[in-house]
């Protein structure tokens, strides 16, 4: 059960996403969450010296707080999330350091916003806002230290154990509904501000030092892994710290790598590239010098002569030159990290394309994907502003869900270098999936963020925003795809024999617009029917696939500029998928006369189709409505053909509409069907069928759907057989009684209509009934009486019989060789 219970853990942590968010001592918001290859790979590398076996680690000293200590119980909730987060949540337990990074950015942060807004009481001092990462390899421990706005004693309480407000609630709910507690798709923690917690990932206990500006007292937050509380008590040390906080890991043995310069180095410069404010980490060299105050040996005294000996002239021996003597000088010095410049203030031509990737995945929160293309800009003018705006590869999993409604904007308000929100609502919720940074120096800092979100600056940078979004799409748009790398120039023999190369069309591939408009086309489609002032532009993003493009998705430009010299609509046809609508028996008059239809194969597509009647001044004309007709026919021979046709199908159109009454509102003659005996079109004003697909689709529909679903027209083939077949058997007046036959052949000729047009059989019992009549007529079956029920004789059961000549070759061997008694078969 042991082996089959780590078996299930292990799989449900290759099925995590270990892409987490950030969180702050409230709420996580400066950097988004993104793990690295490399740093699992290092992670691998570290010398197995400081790794220790779980199952060899030995048992940390036993802990206890001290006699002053206030003890508080973990809200229940907060001690479950502990447990998933330490056992289960995290694969790869490097994150925990980008959590504590991001914490200390959040706090440094709010210091900054908070001197700005509420001067009188967060006073801005020499103090430099910064992050360092201390570490003592012989004690084991690692010190995350901030210079940001620290934390009373109520807000430890508040913040790191018992209320609501740590988002535990929401995480444990997310965590459910994604797969349970040892598997799902939570993708960041941090949005639910409980990032603070994994530093346990790595540590038997942690210790939080803080000091408020608005307090004059230093104090403790002290917990122990795998305890149900946690203890508060006034620092021992006295005020080490004018503000801040100082998060202190006792390392577990098997972590204790982690007290390494070049591990955090690695890390920290990997978690932190662009988090805005300095972090420094201690690094201790070791170097051996000369000890200059050590003391010289006294040289050694040379035996005196005896008296009368002469003196011997020698040479005298050089004498050997001693060691110095040597000590080990050990030095500290602090290592700035994170160096580099906020990406988005620097000129777009000194930065690489490897940089903005690298920025996008800190934006994203994804280390695998990249993003599709992005613009980086200044705005001037009346407002001015810097930004960097990403158009992502992938649909965010809210967009896949539908819940665009609940997706939060993915762009970073920052106001002179202060950040001011990460989800500031600056784009439309069409355009959410976008993500980015905005700083401005025009936009008041003394405000509260709702009054802020109300400010007229802000509408124009939300202006200015969307329309160089929507830029930025044309212009991708545009591009080609890239020529393969290994396809060779194409080779032209002249005249005159000489060999010419000329290149390949950089469009071989598929454009790579469209690959990112197949995923974000419902999106922009969105768009049309919430952002009136930039329809234009959307319309000229939207592409289709058409009758005539052979799969290919062409531009309303490119239907337009191909229409016929008659045309003067834009004719379109909604359906479930482009597969679907080439069925319909509506596009057969449009395959004869060689007219393109755009085909609106999403669901979104009959909703601005409903609002929007033209493009450029062409109309939209959708041919499943009735009176669809073609300019390129001499309309006074139309208008005589109908009313002769008209004349003669009067007994059968008035009795087929009597007898369709619940299902139809009225019977017209058609000259679009082609082969197709009869049809079921919708009125101008009602709803197509595909349409009512959708609103039946839709499970919070009242009464099936509005009043408008009842409009359909039952448009008949005035020259087909079958047709004038049930001419023939029309009564001619009101009390005239048909035969049973022609009245089941004018109910299949319904459904057939009602099926051709795409709408559901009304009453499929009945045409079960009819179709079952035909066949019996069509086999010559004289009754549909049921045979009785056969009694078969009892049969004794055989023996398996075995094919000797089936079974495959044995290589000559003859089972009479094997001595089969001599074989212990026990």
């Amino acid at each position: 059960m042991k082996i089959q219970r780590l078996a299930f853990q292990a799989l449900a942590l290759l099925a995590l996403n270990q892409h987490m968010g950030f969180d702050g001592h409230v709420k996580s918001g400066i950097m988004m969450a993104f793990a690295d290859e490399g740093a699992e790979a290092a992670a691998e590398e570290e010398p197995p010296v400081d790794v220790v076996d779980e199952a060899e680690a030995t048992t940390p000293e036993e802990y206890a707080p001290p006699a002053n200590a206030e003890n508080y119980q973990f809200q229940a909730e907060v001690h479950r999330m502990l447990d998933i987060v330490v056992n289960s949540l995290y694969q790869n337990r490097d994150v925990f350091l980008r959590e504590l990074i991001s914490n200390a950015s959040d706090a440094l942060d709010k210091f900054r916003y908070l001197t700005l807004t509420q001067g009188d009481q967060y006073k801005g001092d020499d103090i430099p806002l910064k992050i360092e990462l201390d570490y003592d390899k012989d004690a084991g421990t690692l010190t995350i230290r901030d210079t940001g706005v620290g934390m009373t004693h109520d807000d430890m309480i508040q913040n790191l154990g018992t209320v609501a407000r740590s988002g535990t609630t929401k995480f444990l709910e997310a965590l459910k509904e994604s797969g349970g507690e040892t598997g799902g798709g939570v993708e960041q923690i941090g949005q639910f501000g409980v990032g603070f917690y994994s530093a346990f990932l790595v540590a038997d206990r942690v210790t939080v030092a803080s000091k408020s500006p608005l307090s004059d007292d230093q104090n403790i937050w002290e917990s122990v892994n795998g305890e149900s509380e946690f203890h508060i008590y006034a620092d021992p040390r006295g005020k080490t710290m004018d503000r801040g906080t100082e998060i202190t890991l006792h390392l577990k043995d098997d972590c204790k790598y982690y007290a390494k310069y070049e591990k955090l180095n690695q890390l920290a410069t990997h978690y932190s590239e662009f988090v805005v404010h300095p972090i420094y980490i201690k690094k201790v060299t070791e170097e051996e010098v000369e000890d200059e105050d050590a003391e010289e040996d006294e040289p050694e005294e040379k035996p005196e002569k005896p008296e009368g000996e002469e003196d011997l002239e020698v040479e005298e021996e050089e004498e050997e030159e001693k060691p110095k003597k040597m000590k080990t000088v050990t030095t500290e010095t602090w290592d700035e990290v994170n160096s580099k410049q906020a990406l988005w203030t620097r000129s777009p031509e000194e930065i690489s394309d490897d940089e903005y990737q690298s920025f996008w995945h800190s934006l994203n929160g994804d280390e695998f994907s990249n993003a599709t293309y992005w613009t980086h800009f200044n705005a001037e003018g009346n407002i001015n502003f810097k930004s960097l705006m990403y158009m992502p590869s992938e649909i965010p999993p809210e967009l896949k869900s539908g819940s665009v409604d609940q997706f939060t904007s993915g762009i970073r308000m920052y106001v002179r270098k202060v950040l001011i929100s990460d989800s500031f609502e600056l784009m439309p919720r069409y355009l959410s999936f976008v993500k980015g940074v905005v700083d401005s120096d025009d936009l008041p800092l003394n405000v509260n963020r709702e009054t802020l979100q109300e400010s007229k600056i802000i509408a124009i940078i939300r202006k200015k925003l969307v329309r160089k979004t929507l830029d930025m799409f044309k212009e991708f748009s545009k591009k080609k795809a890239p020529k393969e790398e290994d396809e060779e120039a194409e080779a032209e023999i002249g005249a005159d024999g000489t060999v010419t190369e000329t290149e390949k069309d950089e469009d071989d591939g598929p454009s790579p617009y469209l690959e990112w408009y197949k995923k974000f086309s419902t999106s922009l489609k969105l768009g049309l029917l919430e952002d009136n002032p930039n329809r234009k532009r959307l319309m000229k993003l939207l592409r289709f696939q058409t009758l005539k493009s052979d799969g290919e998705y062409i531009s309303l430009d490119e239907y337009v500029e191909n229409m016929k010299e008659w045309q003067d609509e834009i004719y379109t046809l909604a359906g479930a998928d482009a597969d679907t609508i080439k069925k319909s028996p509506f596009l057969a008059p449009f395959g004869e006369k060689d007219v393109d239809v755009i085909f609106m194969d999403e669901p979104i597509d009959e909703y601005w189709g409903g609002q929007i009647k033209d493009y450029e001044s062409t109309k939209f004309t959708d041919i499943s409505r009735e009176n669809v007709k073609f300019k390129d026919e001499d309309e006074d021979l139309v208008k005589r053909r109908e009313k002769a046709y008209k004349s003669k199908l009067k007994p059968l159109t008035k009795w087929l509409k009597k007898l369709y009454e619940a299902s139809i509102m009225r019977v017209a003659i058609s000259s679009r069907l082609g082969s197709s005996p009869a049809i079921v079109s919708s009125t101008q004003y009602g709803n197509s069928a595909n349409m009512e697909r959708i609103l039946r689709a839709q499970t919070l529909t009242h009464d099936g759907g509005s009043p408008s679903m009842s409009m359909k027209i039952f448009e008949i083939n005035p020259r087909h057989p079958l047709v004038l077949k049930l001419l023939d058997g029309a009564p001619e007046d009101d009390d005239g009684t048909p035969d049973t036959d022609v009245v089941d052949a004018a109910w299949v000729l319904h459904d057939m209509a009602m099926m051709n047009g795409g709408y559901p059989i009304s009453d499929p019992a009945a045409h079960a009934m009819r179709m079952t009549k035909f066949m019996q007529s069509q086999l010559g079956v004289d009754s549909l009486t049921l045979e009785p029920e056969i009694d078969p004789p009892e049969e004794e059961e055989e023996a398996p019989e075995f094919d000797l000549d089936g079974m495959p070759d044995m290589g000559g061997m003859n089972m009479d060789d094997f001595d089969l008694g001599s074989l212990d078969l026990d």
